[in-house]
C-alpha cells in the first residue's frame, strides 16, 4: 500500500496510518532529507531481520540508523555525550547527517555495530518527523537500495518505483515526494573525537 503525504503539511490521519502499522511491527518505507529508507519500530527483532534480507545481509552485518525526533530522543540511547561533540550535533541537527555514538543499554545489542555503537539521525524531514514523534521512540532504518544493484549507486528515489519494486514485502510506503540520490555524510563520534567517514549531502563547517 502506498499513501501520499504532503512534507510541507503532514496529514495527522495519514501519519497516523504509518505510525500504527510500525506498532504492530509493520515495515514501512519513508522519505528522509536524503534516501528513502526501510524502518520498522526498534521494538521488533522479526521486521529488524526482514530489513536486513531486503538489503541482503544478515541480521549482524547490516548497518542500521536510528531515526530520533530531536538531540533529545538520540541522547536517551547514547552514553553521555561530551561538550564539543554535543555543541556540534545541535549545530547540524536536524539534517543530513549520521552520527556514529556509542549506544547505552536502551539500544538493543542487535541493532549495535561490533564495537557497541549505533548512528543516529535526525532527519530535517517533516514526515518523517512526524512518525517518530507520534511513535514516541526511534525507528531503526536503512537506505533502499536495489538487490542486486542495477545501476551505479542501486538507490531509489522514485516512490512510485519504491513502491512497485517492494510493496508486497513491506507494509506501507510512504510518498513524500522524489528523494535524494545524496546518502547522508557520516561522522563518527565514537571516540569522543569527531572523523568524516563518508562525505555526503551534509558539509559540516
Amino acid at each position: 500500500m502506498i499513501v501520499k503525504i504532503y512534507p510541507e503539511n503532514p496529514n495527522t490521519r495519514d501519519v497516523e496510518r504509518v505510525a500504527g502499522r510500525l506498532e504492530d511491527g509493520g515495515i514501512a518505507i519513508i522519505p528522509t532529507d536524503t534516501l528513502y529508507a526501510f524502518a520498522c519500530s526498534m521494538k521488533y527483532k522479526k521486521s529488524v531481520e526482514t530489513i536486513a534480507r531486503l538489503k541482503g545481509f544478515k541480521l549482524k552485518q547490516a548497518k542500521y540508523s536510528m531515526l530520533c525526533a530531536d538531540l533529545s530522543m538520540v541522547s536517551e540511547y547514547t552514553r553521555p555525550i561530551n561538550k564539543d561533540v554535543f555543541q556540534m550535533l545541535k549545530r547540524c541537527l536536524p539534517g543530513p547527517f549520521t552520527f556514529i555514538m556509542e549506544a547505552n543499554n536502551n539500544v538493543p545489542r542487535n541493532y549495535q555495530n561490533a564495537n557497541k555503537t549505533i548512528g543516529m539521525r535526525v532527519p530535517d524531514n517533516a514526515i518523517c518527523h512526524a512518525i517518530v514523534e507520534r511513535l514516541g521512540c526511534p525507528l531503526v532504518a536503512t537506505s533502499v537500495r536495489r538487490i542486486p544493484p542495477d545501476e551505479e549507486t542501486g538507490y531509489v528515489t522514485d516512490p512510485g518505483l519504491i513502491d512497485e519494486l517492494f510493496s508486497n514485502q513491506v507494509d506501507i510506503v510512504v510518498d513524500g515526494g522524489m528523494g535524494s540520490d545524496e546518502p547522508s555524510t557520516v561522522v563518527d563520534c565514537s571516540a569522543g573525537q569527531i572523523e568524516i567517514i563518508r562525505q555526503g549531502k551534509g558539509t559540516l563547517d
